[in-house]
């Protein structure tokens, strides 16, 4: 970048910069010198004709290496929108995609809106599935458990910068703190990634905990598909965020242990990623 680059013409480098590190370079372009100069993204355009200055254009350059090397722009930046929601995230938590709005869409459509309703979000993480389901049912009682503690620091800050104090927020591998507790519904995005799929190698900076499964990637789903019979309702629901490739076993999973009305959900971009059951058998 050039000391007398416009705002404008620093976005456009940067963007040519992350073309090979991002899926919307523009976008992270834009969002991290917006951090930089403390502005809202749409002032960036009003703006666009100025020249940025050295202190902002050095903390820019920073920021554009860190993103090409693997860091999510949600980490730099401190914030993810997730449901509308302005979301504090840290390498200590997975960066909340897009896709999982999924599974937000589709709990909330499995319940009564008017019933009350007790919820357990499954590794919790930033809190971002059981936040939005608070924002939506108030009158829900949910509980977000997560078996890292830094996660659940993350969460619980979330909830009070929100102010949905709402939510209780439990330290459990699953549901080992949670004996003898039963729910209308259990929420999950466990880490569905195998092992060695390649695909970990542009996610070093996210907490393997929270990608990784084991050998196949379904060893997470499939531990809690196996023990939520025991924390759920008479017809209790239960829906699981997967990999795309992943239906199939989920679904087989699910009927092997008890559930019925099984299926399949796409996310937004046209990829099963969502599958839910109905327990029919204790």
């Amino acid at each position: 970048m050039s000391a007398v680059a416009t705002i404008i013409e620093s976005v456009k480098n940067a963007a040519h910069a992350l073309r090979e590190h991002s899926d919307s370079p523009r976008l992270d372009a834009e969002l991290l010198l917006a951090k930089v100069m403390g502005l809202p993204r749409s002032a960036l355009i009003v703006r666009g004709e100025e020249a940025l200055d050295w202190s902002h254009e050095e903390a820019y350059e920073k920021l554009i290496r860190a993103r090409a090397g693997g860091t999510p722009v949600a980490y730099l930046t401190g914030i993810r929108e997730f449901w509308s929601l302005p979301l504090k995230v840290s390498p200590a938590v997975l960066d909340p995609r897009p896709e999982t709005e999924c599974l937000v869409e589709q709990a909330l459509a499995l319940m009564p809106r008017d019933e009350a309703c007790s919820v357990l979000d499954l590794g919790t993480g930033s809190g971002a599935i059981a936040l939005s389901l608070a924002r939506e049912r108030p009158h829900w009682r949910i509980t977000g458990a997560d078996v890292s503690d830094a996660a659940l620091r993350v969460s619980a800050g979330n909830a009070e910068s929100l102010g949905l104090r709402q939510i209780r927020w439990r330290l459990s591998d699953w549901f080992a703190a949670l004996p003898g507790e039963r729910f209308h519904l259990i929420v999950a995005n466990p880490p569905y990634i195998a092992a060695l799929d390649p695909a970990l190698n542009r996610l070093t900076a996210e907490p393997a905990l929270a990608l990784v499964s084991g050998p196949t990637g379904l060893e997470a789903l499939s531990a809690i598909i196996a023990a939520a019979p025991k924390h759920l309702c008479p017809r209790g629901r239960l829906a699981l965020e997967h990999g795309m490739a992943q239906a199939p076993d989920v679904a087989r999973l699910l009927q092997r242990h008890g559930f019925d009305s099984i299926r399949t959900h796409h996310d937004f971009s046209g990829r099963p990623r969502v599958t839910l059951g109905i327990l029919t058998q204790h």
